[in-house]
């Protein structure tokens, strides 16, 4: 289950009668003809369940790598990750703006981790309506205080975005939110590409298995994990994967480590806790574990309060930030990555305080902005909040929270608004204008659903990393991407939610 050296066989019959097995927008951009696609869904309804049913999910099974385990008590019960049968298509007008804009926002998330100053005032409301913000907070104050210990900073981020279609205008690139710690999904997102090929090629239809993009984020990923690494001077240090103690992904993590293993970095895997029980800085510092070293602390888990299953593993996270191993991230880049700091970069004048030298870097970053607001006490805050209570199907409620499933649509977002108005705990959330995606059709595969064809959003994830080192980026790339799909039903959850599914990019 670690590769997909061998392709999913999807035997459906071969044969070019049956079209272009490519999605189709409802929107008619994502369109590749009204004649082929009729003949495509006539084709696919008559061999989807006979064939495609039995054959990639006994196939898929043994090769694709394992998403989840579906019992907690059963570690060694795996499933396959669940995939589009179809690469969506994508326009390469926002695909390419996506990649272009990533470096800015690698740059501009490593100035804000720097400014202790408009973390702190953009933060203390959020903090004293927030337990779980509070403690992050915390652990960044003492940092701060005591004196930062290791100057490198390492950076592994994603922005999300969908393409927002009103009626009679172009799609447009609107970003979602940005992950600054634990983004996830680049090993297994790196190798969709190969199957979807393998798919194109079975309906014969090379030229388009030809033109689906391989998909490098596991590569740039590890070229920045262990350039940090080798910055940190010890040969002998090893990288680090904080992880979670049930972990539904971890194939995607050791596509990761298994990368790192070839470059000759040593990887260890432990959890919160464990590093509380078994680990300890010295005088200097440096964080050991087990008696090895640390030169990189890579965090797959720390997002949620649920990751921090007794006070102990607390401490541990504060061993960590405290000690010479360069983090991915550290905990100002995890407060930059908080939804609060999300909202505060549309008001006026904040994006041109971080980029003061880049205009254009600027107008790139403010095209992707939907509208973000703060309800906060105030007039401001009872404004905004009255407006969504009048219109909540415009409107998403997010409160300060990573991993998916968590933000608050529709009557449920006029309930729980109605519900905290009054109160001092609204400022745990935010308000986005919501995002109206543009629609594609797909057939997505997943354990225990049955296969049918379905109107479905995709959304698009950027992957970035960079290093900074004495003050300067030494390190700043567009590091690969990731696509996810689901039904237009679900208005929120991703892959390890059981929502979503992997997919790939068809530009058009």
């Amino acid at each position: 289950p670690l590769g997909l050296e061998s392709k999913v066989a999807l035997n459906a019959g071969g044969g070019s009668e049956g079209g272009t097995a490519i999605g189709t927008s409802t929107s008619g951009t994502g369109s590749t003809g009204s004649a082929t696609g009729s003949r495509m869904h006539s084709r696919v309804h008559s061999l989807i369940h006979s064939q495609i049913h039995s054959q990639v999910h006994s196939q898929v099974h043994s090769r694709l790598p394992s998403l989840s385990v579906p019992k907690r008590t059963e570690s060694e019960t795996i499933s396959y990750a669940p995939f589009t049968l179809f690469p969506s298509p994508v326009p390469t007008r926002l695909f390419n703006q996506a990649f272009e804009v990533q470096q800015d926002f690698n740059l501009l998330v490593d100035n804000i981790s720097m400014d202790s100053e408009f973390l702190k005032n953009s933060l203390a409301s959020t903090a004293e309506a927030d337990e779980f913000t509070a403690r992050l907070f915390n652990i960044y104050t003492q940092v701060l205080d005591e004196g930062i210990a290791q100057s490198i900073t390492l950076g592994v981020n994603r922005s999300d975005y969908m393409f927002d279609k009103r009626p009679k205008l172009t799609a447009t690139l609107k970003q979602v939110e940005i992950n600054t710690i634990a983004a996830s999904f680049a090993g297994l997102a790196a190798r969709v590409p190969e199957v979807h090929r393998h798919v194109m090629n079975i309906w014969g239809k090379p030229d388009e298995a030809a033109k689906i993009l391989s998909n490098k984020a596991v590569k740039g990923i590890c070229k920045g994990i262990a350039r940090a690494w080798h910055l940190y001077g010890s040969s002998d240090a090893v990288v680090l994967f904080l992880v979670e103690k049930f972990s539904r992904n971890i194939f995607d993590q050791r596509c990761l480590e298994m990368e790192l293993w070839k470059k000759n970095v040593r990887v260890i895997r432990r959890q919160m806790y464990e590093i509380y029980q078994r680990g300890a800085l010295d005088d200097n510092k440096k964080l050991f574990v087990d008696g090895s070293e640390v030169a990189v602390a890579y965090f797959r888990t720390g997002y949620s309060p649920d990751d921090y299953l007794c006070e102990e593993c607390w401490i541990a996270r504060l061993m960590i930030e405290r000690s010479m191993a360069i983090k991915c991230p550290n905990i100002a880049t995890h407060l930059a990555g908080t939804k609060k700091i999300q909202q505060e970069l549309v008001r006026e004048g904040v994006l041109e305080k971080f980029l003061p030298d880049d205009p254009a870097a600027v107008e790139r970053i403010r095209a992707t902005f939907v509208g973000l607001y703060s309800i906060d006490e105030g007039a401001g805050g009872d404004e905004i909040i009255a407006k969504a209570l009048e219109d909540p199907e415009s409107y998403v409620l997010k409160p300060q929270r990573e991993g998916g499933g968590n933000n608050i649509f529709g009557e449920e977002l006029r309930q729980v608004l109605g519900g905290i108005k009054d109160k001092a705990s609204r400022s745990a959330y935010i308000l986005m204008d919501r995002i109206k995606p543009q629609v594609v059709k797909n057939y997505l595969l997943q354990s225990g659903t049955a296969v049918k064809l379905s109107e479905c959003v995709v959304e698009l994830g950027v992957f970035g990393v960079y290093i900074r080192n004495c003050n300067r980026l030494s390190m700043n790339l567009s590091a690969g991407h990731l696509l996810r799909t689901k039904r237009t039903e679900f208005a929120d959850g991703g892959v390890s939610a059981g929502v979503a599914v992997l997919d790939t990019p068809y530009l058009i």
